[in-house]
């Protein structure tokens, strides 16, 4: 089986990350959605809550699962049987930062790929920073996620 390991914080998930995972699907036998914890990051919402949301997206789609995960991504595809790391690309900054990063994955690793698809303009300028400080200020993101987000406890 051809298994893609999709990871990220996914803090909130938004139509961008859906739109890979569905074209993943294409490309794929399974695609596991892989939420991480980032060090360096302070989540905005629980794992747990967007682990539910994400899971209600993909409930008709018995190939996507969704799954958190605590240390390294490489290790975690290892865990999983994952061969591949899926990841997309929104412009060439994302691709500086996602080549790094695939370039370490590959030495913990090695027998894992990273393959990167390029995202749907329309969706190119969506990121989950920018949906967040919207969100945080009381602004209408449904356009942007694929499921209402729950109102922010200090939400101004």
């Amino acid at each position: 089986m051809r298994i893609a390991l999709f990871p990220g914080s996914f803090d909130p998930f938004t139509n961008g990350h859906l739109d890979v995972v569905r074209r993943g699907t294409e490309l794929f036998d399974e695609v596991i959605i892989a939420i991480g914890n980032n060090s360096s990051k302070q989540r905005y919402l629980p794992v747990e809550q967007m682990m539910e949301m994400i899971e209600g997206v993909f409930q008709d789609e018995p190939r996507v699962s969704v799954q958190a995960y605590k240390g390294l991504t490489a290790d975690f595809a290892r865990e999983t049987g994952a061969r591949f790391l899926l990841r997309g690309l929104r412009n060439t900054t994302d691709f500086e930062y996602e080549n790094t990063i695939a370039q370490a994955n590959r030495h913990v690793n090695p027998a894992l790929e990273t393959v990167f698809l390029i995202t749907s303009p329309a969706l190119a300028a969506i990121s989950s920073t920018i949906i967040r400080e919207i969100h945080r200020f009381g602004g209408n993101v449904d356009d942007f996620v694929p499921f209402a987000l729950p109102s922010y406890p200090g939400q101004a």
